[in-house]
Formats: C-alpha cells, sequence, structure tokens
C-alpha cells in the first residue's frame, strides 16, 4: 500500500521476490515526426497499462531490455523509445537534442502510438524528458517513475563533465579513431554500476555501437553539449501533478539519496524508493527489483493509497 503525505518519506513498497529476468523478443519500428526524422521504439506485451520506458545519456532501448518483458509478463504495454540523436532513432544535422526538445519528440511519439497518455518511466535524461513533459502538456502523463533523475540546477552532472574533460585531454585520438567513443564511455559506464560484473568489456562495446568512428565520437560530445539548465529552469516540482515515484540504487555516485528525496518531497504526490546494493543503471543490475517496483506503483489505485 502506498501512503503520500505533504512531506512523504520513504516508503517501503513490499513485493515478491524478484521474477527471473526472461528474455523475449520484442516488436520492432519507427514513429515518424513532423521533421522528417523518425524515432525508433522496442514494444514489449500487449496489456490495456501503456507504459513508455526512457533511457539516460550515453544509453539506448536496449538498456531496458530485460525490464520490458518483465512488465509485459504482468500484463503491461511496454514501448521503450530511443530518444532522437540516440541507438537506432534519426539524428538529423544540427537538430535540437535538449531536454525541452526531446519532450516535445516524446509527445509526437505518445500520439503516433495512439496513447492518449501513458506512465512514463525514464532514467536520468530520460526521467528529465518526461518531466518536463509533465509539466508542459500534463494531460499526457499519467504517472511518472524517475530513476536516478540528475539535480535540477546541475543536469550534465560529474559524469558528463568527466566525459568533457576526458575529450579535452585526448582530443586528437578520439576524434580521429574508430573506439574514441569507447574510450569515452568506458569510464562512464563503469561508474554507473557498483558491480563490475553487472558491465564487462562485451556489454560497454554494445552501448558504444551507435558512436563508432569520428563522427560518432563527435555526435557524442554534441548530445552531452545538448544538455542545459535552461531547459527545466523554469519547471516549479510543486506543481507537478502526477503520481511520481522517485527511485535509485543505493549505492548510485550520481543521484544521491538528498536529490532523489528532495524530488519526492517537493512533488506533492511524490514518494522515493531505493533499490539495495546497485549503482546508477538500475535496469542493468537488478531489473527483477525494478520491474516489481514499477508494475506495483502502475497498478495502485487511490484506494490502496487511502485517499
Amino acid at each position: 500500500m502506498f501512503s503520500v503525505s505533504a512531506n512523504p518519506r520513504p516508503v517501503a513498497i513490499r513485493t515478491p521476490r524478484p521474477l527471473p529476468v526472461l528474455p523475449a523478443d520484442a516488436d520492432l519500428f519507427s514513429i515518424p515526426l513532423a521533421t522528417g526524422a523518425h524515432l525508433h521504439v522496442e514494444r514489449y506485451g500487449y496489456g490495456d497499462e501503456p507504459v513508455v520506458l526512457l533511457h539516460g545519456f550515453g544509453t539506448t532501448s536496449f538498456l531496458w531490455r530485460h525490464v520490458g518483458p518483465l512488465l509485459a509478463v504482468q500484463g503491461l504495454r511496454v514501448f521503450s523509445i530511443d530518444l532522437l540523436g540516440y541507438g537506432e532513432s534519426d539524428r538529423p544535422y544540427e537538430a535540437d537534442f535538449g531536454v525541452d526538445a526531446q519532450s516535445g519528440y516524446l509527445d509526437a511519439a505518445l500520439t503516433a502510438l495512439e496513447l492518449r497518455r501513458a506512465t512514463v518511466v525514464g532514467l536520468d535524461l530520460g526521467a528529465l524528458v518526461g518531466l518536463r513533459l509533465a509539466v508542459d502538456r500534463p494531460e499526457r502523463i499519467w504517472r511518472m517513475v524517475m530513476v536516478g533523475p540528475p539535480p535540477l540546477n546541475d543536469i550534465a552532472g560529474p559524469e558528463v563533465r568527466e566525459l568533457q574533460r576526458d575529450t579535452a585531454r585526448h582530443a586528437i585520438r578520439l576524434t580521429q579513431g574508430l573506439f574514441g567513443a569507447l574510450a569515452l564511455l568506458r569510464p562512464f559506464l563503469r561508474d554507473s554500476v557498483e558491480s563490475p560484473e553487472a558491465m564487462p568489456w562485451q556489454l560497454m562495446g554494445r552501448y558504444a555501437v551507435p558512436f563508432l568512428g569520428r563522427e560518432g565520437t563527435t555526435h557524442l560530445l554534441s548530445l552531452a553539449g545538448s544538455l542545459k539548465e535552461e531547459d527545466v529552469a523554469d519547471i516549479d516540482l510543486t506543481r507537478v501533478r502526477q503520481r511520481t515515484l522517485v527511485l535509485r540504487g543505493t549505492r548510485d555516485r550520481w543521484c544521491t539519496r538528498p536529490v532523489a528525496e528532495a524530488y519526492a518531497n517537493a512533488i506533492p504526490k511524490g514518494l522515493y524508493q531505493s533499490v539495495d546494493g546497485v549503482g546508477h543503471l538500475v535496469p542493468e543490475e537488478d531489473p527483477g527489483a525494478l520491474a516489481q517496483l514499477i508494475a506495483a506503483f502502475v497498478r495502485t489505485t487511490d484506494e490502496d493509497r487511502g485517499s
């Protein structure tokens, strides 16, 4: 049972033992935007309740490959989207890849998917994209789950700044080499998990695939440069209408507990929950627990909350 107060405290969500990770093939398709660009979408399940999964900086919809099927077997209809410029979505020259623009692309994607509204689950950048749309067009977002959101006054965070510093130190090698982006992403991905076994070199390579080659490295840096506080400067968390679950791994180096709790306390219908023993990329280290928490949150009714 959830309980929400004006100043919510951490809430323990009792769930069964996490389900095993079930491999499943997704339905793959692309949807057009008014600009002519296309977004890559992966769909799991055909349930009545739609859930949209948004990845964060440096990752893609591949991040949700385990969580998507786990939500689908619990009767949810799940859409995992590559944000514009990421993964298999298009990367138009001189397109805007900032939070504000991405929220507009998300709005268009919901329309193309014939979703009047949906629960949006986003990790770091994805959480901010969902939050931006929830503020601008609240009727499109039913509920939100924000996983490891960065503070609004520092949305790039230390990990992206470190990536940019590495670029400055090794500019020529990184931009000319085939695997320059992998050299940049390796420390970023390694520090995003608590257990080294959760991010082996093969998995790092899979995340780096969209950024291989000189153009890929340049594009990765362009995406990093698009993370600007001005896109979220006017967001007033106290005016967010949606019931919102703020999640973080207890070993997350970037989204600290004070940051996550500040979101949950400021949002009127906010809740805070942690996943023990994992880092920033909760979907990689404990997809079963994350899927259970998301499904429990989506299924909770007002009566369950006692309101």
